[in-house]
């Protein structure tokens, strides 16, 4: 739930502070004090876009923070349930971010979360923090999603989505959906199946380029022995120059007998220092060392080049081999030529196993294809049996719900309106065999239309206060905001949408901006928002009216006067709207 709100620069308003409360919370004050302001303010904090101008004049940037708070236990009842799975889905929110939920922030028994915005007056950038942890506007409408749901002229609504009408349906009628769902899955497994076969092109060319490039990698016979064959064919290549080399290189360690009598030399001159200078003894230890190294040095260079025969017919074979190896590499493993993760023949073993997959798959398609579409039909009619037995039971959930909406919409001054809710047969997808589609009919004689094609925003504001009065113990969102909900109507409709406010506040937080003294009577906490001129500057503020100074402002709703305060007191009288206890800790 909202707590607090701050606003700097934005629109008209250069500062301004509000603290909420739980239940119902009514924002009154003279037309232009700022109130939608405010309102669009709470928007902008949970993601909206930033419109051009929204900075006030002068100023370098809009400043938005406000703060919310979550129970740490559900408390009892209904809108401690709420308020903790929001946080549940928030935290999952904020962990995907990497943003720090926090724990204590709030005072001991809450959860809060603090969001900051703010808007440059050039080009309108935004720069957002949540729990002072940097982050993006798309963050921000996630949270949003999740913590309140405005409905204002400015307000994208979610109830005039098919998707939020269908789930509204689904969580009112306790609907069932597992069985339509994992058939709809199955379906769709193998449709994919189905599409891929289908969309490979040129299928009899594919396999006979298959069959010719693994009859090749085959008739090559590639093994282990090819993986060296680059480096044994350049020892043959030039066994001359290797030859010469390796001839030279035992000249000069000498050949064993060179050796051999140069360590005698060296062993011989150090013992005639050894009797007055010990340390000569470690240097003919090392000598010896060397002389044998040298020696086994010189013997493995004369056997390898020993071995070498200049072969006119094997290099014949080898330039040849090359060749194909060579032709192998470029062609099927174009810049993969180096061979280290793996070797050659490996690379080409695993080419072949999956050409050979690939030819079974293409050469098997049309009986697998034949398969994979009787099957598709087996499941199009098990998909259509859970959709008709989903269908059904959202009929008679339809039924239930466009009869209590109903009523609901005659206790706010509709009493000759009827809201329905059709389920219309439909193509099969994820969600049913059916399209849910909310009508409202506002009087008699005049045909029924969906809620996306109600113009007046009076009438769909209503019509929302209705389905949230039905759907209270269904709705997750812990915030409701209605921004003149009973514009264009007095007297007891206006009073009847108050009670009906109040009563679905019972449940969650509602914070409602309103003109009509007869709705706000019903507020637990009432905002009083006005505006004044100090030093050449107009400024506006927020108060909490409470006792006389709320009875002045109910007074002044009603146009002002004696009479008019006497009918303020017997109005507030008449209400008795109950004060909700506080557990907020202290700003």
């Amino acid at each position: 739930m909202l707590k607090h709100l701050k606003v700097a620069n934005l629109a008209v308003v250069e500062n301004l502070e509000a603290d909420f409360s739980l239940g119902l919370n009514v924002l009154t004050g003279e037309t232009g004090a700022g109130k939608s302001v405010l309102i669009g303010a709470l928007e902008l904090a949970l993601g909206a876009r930033a419109e051009a101008g929204v900075v006030r004049d002068g100023a370098k940037e809009a400043c938005i923070e406000a703060e919310f708070l979550f129970p740490l236990k559900s408390a009892k009842g209904s809108r401690g349930a709420r308020e903790d799975a929001t946080y549940s889905k928030l935290a999952a929110i904020l962990e995907e971010s990497g943003i720090m939920s926090s724990e204590e922030d709030g005072g001991e028994e809450f959860r809060s979360l603090i969001i900051r915005r703010t808007i440059g007056a050039k080009g309108g950038v935004s720069r957002v923090w949540v729990n002072d942890c940097a982050s993006t506007v798309a963050t921000l409408r996630k949270i949003g999603r999740e913590i309140a749901d405005v409905h204002g002229p400015r307000a994208n609504q979610a109830i005039l989505e098919e998707k939020f009408q269908r789930e509204a349906l689904d969580s009112f009628g306790d609907i069932e959906k597992t069985a339509y769902s994992e058939a709809w899955a199955a379906l769709s497994a193998t449709r994919e199946k189905i599409k891929i076969l289908e969309e490979a092109e040129n299928v009899e060319e594919e396999v006979d380029l298959l069959k010719y490039q693994s009859a090749e990698i085959e008739e090559a016979a590639i093994t282990e022995e090819d993986d060296t064959l680059a480096e044994r064919h350049a020892a043959q290549a030039h066994a001359g120059e290797i030859v010469e080399a390796a001839n030279q290189a035992t000249e000069l360690l000498g050949g064993d007998e060179g050796i051999e009598i140069l360590a005698s030399r060296i062993q011989s001159r150090l013992n005639s220092i050894e009797r007055f200078f010990p340390e000569a003894e470690n240097w003919k230890d090392e000598a010896n060392n060397i002389a044998i190294a040298s020696a086994e040095l010189s013997r493995s260079i004369a056997d390898a080049a020993s071995r070498l025969d200049v072969d006119p017919d094997e290099l014949e074979r080898m330039d040849s081999r090359l060749a194909v190896i060579n032709r192998l590499k470029r062609k099927y493993l174009g810049s993969q030529i180096d061979f280290e993760d793996e070797a050659f023949s490996a690379k080409m073993q695993a080419l072949l196993e999956r050409k050979k997959a690939r030819l079974e798959e293409l050469s098997s398609r049309t009986e697998r294809l034949a398969l994979l579409r009787a099957e598709e039909e087996r499941e199009i009619e098990a998909v259509r049996s859970e959709g008709e037995k989903l269908r059904r039971a959202r009929q008679k959930a339809a039924k239930n719900l466009a009869s209590l909406v109903t009523g609901n919409l005659k206790d706010l001054g509709f009493n000759q309106s009827k809201f329905d809710v059709e389920t219309e047969k439909a193509e099969p997808s994820s969600s049913g065999c059916d399209r849910i589609v909310y009508m409202f009919e506002p009087n008699p004689g005049q045909s029924a239309r969906s809620l996306a094609d109600i113009a007046s925003s009076g009438e769909i504001a209503r019509v929302m206060l209705a389905l949230k009065a039905t759907l209270a113990e269904h709705d997750a969102t812990p915030i409701l905001v209605f921004d003149e909900i009973d514009a264009n109507i007095g007297g007891e409709t206006g009073r009847a949408v108050g009670a009906k406010m109040r009563e679905v506040a019972a449940g969650r937080q509602v914070i409602a901006i309103t003109h009509l003294p007869q709705s706000a009577i019903y507020a637990s906490h009432h905002l009083v928002i006005s505006k004044s001129v100090e030093g050449g500057k107009t400024r506006t503020k927020a108060v909490s009216a409470e006792g006389e100074d709320r009875l002045e402002e109910i007074k002044r709703m009603l146009g002002g006067g004696k009479a008019a305060y006497e009918h303020a007191k017997a109005l507030l009288e008449s209400a008795k709207a109950p004060k909700q206890k506080q557990k907020f800790s202290k700003r």
